[in-house]
C-alpha cells in the first residue's frame, strides 16, 4: 500500500511541528545541494523558525553575491514596469526584501566577529572561515606594505640627515682652516710691527759744552812742546786775557 498524500495544513501538536520542520528543513537543504551540483546553478536557500532561527544555504558563490544578483533582476523588471501603481506595489514588495538583506549582513558581521556560531554547519564554518583568512592575508599583505613604505621613507630621510651632516662638517673645517689662517697672518703682522716700532738705543747724555776761556791776561805766555815742525821751547805771546794764572797752567797741562 502506497504512502497517502498529506494534507497540507499547519500542525497543531507543537513536538510534531518541530520534528516536521527539522525533518523537511534537512530535505530542503539536501535538494538545493543536489540542483547546485547537478544543474550547476547558484541557490541561496533561507529559513527562518518559528522562534526566528536562521538557516539558510548557498552555493559556492556567497550569499551576498546571489542577493545582489536577484536586486539586480528585480530592479530591472521593475524599470519595465509602465503603470505606476505596480511600480508602487513592487516597492513595498521590495521593503521586507531589504529588511531581510540587512539582517544577513547584521548577522554576518556578528559571525566574523565569532557571535552566534552555534546555527552554523560545518560548511558554513568553513566558508566562515576561508573568508577570515582572505581577508587577514589582504590586512597583512596592507600591513606589511605600509611598513616597507616607512622604511623607505626613514632611509630616505636618514641619507638626506647624512648628506646634510657631512656639508656642516664641511662648513665647520672651512671656518676652523680660515680662523687658524687669520691666527697666523695677525701673529705674522705683530712680529712684523714690533720689529719696526723698536724703541731707538739709548744715547749716552752730552757733556755740557766747556765755557769758553776768559782771555789772557797781557804779559802772559806758555810755551808749546812737540810741534811737527820740529819747533821746540817756541815761546808764544799771549793776547791780552783776564784769564787767571791757575787756569792757564790747567790749560798748558792738558794742551
Amino acid at each position: 500500500m502506497g504512502r497517502g498524500r498529506v494534507q497540507l495544513k499547519r500542525i497543531e501538536n507543537k513536538i510534531n511541528r518541530q520534528v516536521t520542520f527539522s525533518k523537511r528543513r534537512t530535505g530542503l537543504l539536501k535538494k538545493a545541494h543536489e540542483i547546485s551540483v547537478l544543474c550547476d546553478a547558484d541557490v541561496a536557500l533561507i529559513v527562518f523558525s518559528t522562534r526566528g532561527k536562521l538557516f539558510e544555504y548557498s552555493t559556492d558563490s556567497s550569499m551576498e553575491s546571489i542577493l545582489e544578483r536577484y536586486e539586480r533582476c528585480s530592479y530591472l523588471e521593475q524599470q519595465l514596469v509602465p503603470n505606476g501603481s505596480e511600480h508602487q506595489e513592487s516597492w513595498s514588495l521590495e521593503h521586507p526584501k531589504l529588511m531581510a538583506r540587512v539582517e544577513i549582513l547584521q548577522r554576518n558581521l556578528r559571525n566574523y566577529a565569532g557571535q552566534e556560531l552555534d546555527p552554523l554547519s560545518l560548511k558554513e564554518l568553513q566558508y566562515l572561515e576561508q573568508q577570515i583568512d582572505t581577508a587577514l592575508k589582504r590586512i597583512r599583505s596592507r600591513k606589511n606594505q605600509l611598513i616597507h613604505e616607512s622604511l623607505n621613507e626613514l632611509r630616505k630621510k636618514e641619507k638626506e640627515l647624512q648628506e646634510q651632516n657631512n656639508i656642516l662638517e664641511e662648513q665647520v673645517k672651512e671656518n676652523e682652516k680660515s680662523l687658524i689662517e687669520q691666527a697666523q697672518w695677525e701673529q705674522r703682522n705683530l712680529g712684523q710691527n714690533t720689529s719696526s716700532f723698536m724703541p731707538p738705543a739709548v744715547q749716552p747724555p752730552l757733556q755740557p759744552p766747556m765755557p769758553p776761556h776768559p782771555p789772557l791776561t797781557t804779559g802772559d805766555s806758555f810755551q808749546i812742546i812737540g810741534f811737527p815742525n820740529g819747533n821746540e821751547n817756541v815761546e808764544v805771546q799771549a793776547p791780552p786775557s783776564t784769564m787767571p794764572s791757575w787756569m792757564l797752567r790747567h790749560v798748558n797741562d792738558t794742551i
